[in-house]
């Protein structure tokens, strides 16, 4: 198949793109980016730095005859989102438009869009929360993600654009660094690597669903074979605190790192963790690499970065 992949210099999109490549497809990227890096692009797909929303994508629709888009480009900062919500907007809705009108007028059968799971599901009480708990986004991050969602389902709909959705946990995993694609796990573990120290915001009891970034690839990979309309949660299922990342960091290191308490960030979730019942029922999946081997793996990749 001949392959979009928006944000495909990306952190997760990257990873992506070398998958689609290893498995046979004719993989193209359109990344603008601003935060992904150059150097993550597979030289065996054909790049084009763009803009989503610029008006010149439908000339790369026309031209390279898509069967299906991965649409993972965003601006991905939630705080950035609360600061800027109209850039957010324009990024995570208007350039996500651009996109699927393009797919719907150049006929690709199907479009897979990379959304969050916490930033919609907001402070919930059921834990794990599925795909059916209400979504009450407390962020401009979260209302545009669930924005675009609802602009898949209305071309469902009207126009026959087949579509899927997966809900992502925290991701992480190599090619996330800081000032790019952060987590607190790339946080954690670039600051170890270079000796400086890390801010745990609150008491560090708060919970989080961490994801490996090579399972999150699996999922899509599988959610391109299926024909499922509708949103599907990708985590682990299992609730961990950044206390327990902070130790797990430790533990591959082998030593204490540098840290200090801060205050709590306002607005943040105190509980966040995915059920993924579904995404085991239709796409056949689980995530295999737990938090301890990943942060593992994670930590010998940021310091190859350093050689």
């Amino acid at each position: 198949m001949k392959i979009l992949v928006t944000g495909g210099a990306g952190f997760i999109g990257s990873n992506l793109v070398d998958k689609l490549i290893e498995l046979g497809h004719q993989v193209v990227i359109i990344d603008d980016l601003s935060s992904g890096l150059k150097s993550y692009i597979n030289p065996q797909a054909h790049f084009y730095q763009i803009d989503i929303a610029a008006p010149k994508v439908e000339e790369i629709f026309a031209v390279q005859k898509f069967d299906a888009v991965f649409h993972l480009a965003a601006q991905i900062d939630v705080r950035k989102s609360v600061a800027d919500p109209v850039f957010d907007n324009k990024v995570n809705v208007l350039g996500g438009l651009n996109i699927l009108e393009n797919c719907r007028q150049h006929n690709v059968s199907k479009i897979i869009f990379v959304s969050t799971g916490g930033a919609l599901y907001g402070e919930a009480e059921t834990i794990p929360t599925p795909e059916t708990y209400p979504t009450n986004p407390l962020s401009p991050y979260g209302i545009h993600k669930l924005t675009f969602e609802k602009y898949l389902h209305y071309y469902h709909s009207v126009y026959g654009q087949a579509y899927t959705v997966l809900r992502l946990a925290n991701v992480y995993g190599p090619r996330q660094y800081k000032g790019g694609e952060c987590g607190v796990v790339s946080i954690f573990i670039g600051n170890a690597v270079a000796g400086q120290e890390s801010t745990i915001n609150g008491d560090g009891e708060n919970t989080r669903d961490y994801v490996y970034v090579s399972d999150v690839v699996a999922a899509l990979a599988k959610a391109l074979e299926v024909d499922y309309i509708g949103a599907i949660n990708i985590g682990t299922g299992v609730e961990k605190k950044v206390n327990d990342v902070v130790l797990a960091v430790e533990l591959a290191l082998g030593k204490s790192i540098a840290k200090k308490y801060g205050p709590a960030k306002i607005g943040e979730q105190t509980r966040s963790v995915l059920d993924i019942a579904l995404a085991r029922k239709v796409l056949n999946w689980q995530p295999q690499v737990a938090l301890d081997q990943g942060i593992a793996l994670t930590l010998e990749w940021s310091k190859n970065q350093v050689k």
